[in-house]
């Protein structure tokens, strides 16, 4: 499981809305819209808060972030997480620190920031 530091894959990028219409939430929480703008489909994204060293449920469930679609994960508590995404073949991808607070945010992941992250340089 390879780590990649935020800066290098984050044209993965939270980058915030604009143009799109607030989202209602609590204080302490973030709505985030993923795009999978790769070549591959995404079957698994797996969130833990930064300083837990357990991974929380899939959440795409039986879902799978067909390429080219998106997904859209809301009331994401405000803290820092690690995310860990899967793809078809079974390459992972983990990213650490990501801050999430207060914000609508849409994460882009591209084949380059993908193939990066798994090590494919």
């Amino acid at each position: 499981m390879k780590r990649v530091p935020l800066m290098v894959l984050f044209s993965f990028a939270v980058v915030a809305l604009v143009g799109f219409a607030p989202v209602e939430a609590a204080a302490d929480t973030a709505t985030v819209r993923i795009l999978n703008k790769t070549s591959w489909d995404i079957h698994h994204l797996y969130m833990s808060p930064s300083d837990v060293d357990e991974w929380g449920p899939d959440q795409l469930g039986d879902h799978v972030l067909k390429s080219g679609s998106s997904f859209t994960l809301t009331d994401i508590d405000c803290d820092l997480w690690d995310i860990r995404l899967i793809d078809e073949d079974g390459d992972e991808c983990v990213v650490e620190a990501v801050a999430l607070c207060d914000e609508d945010a849409v994460w882009r992941i591209t084949d380059d920031a993908l193939l990066e992250c798994e090590g494919w340089e």
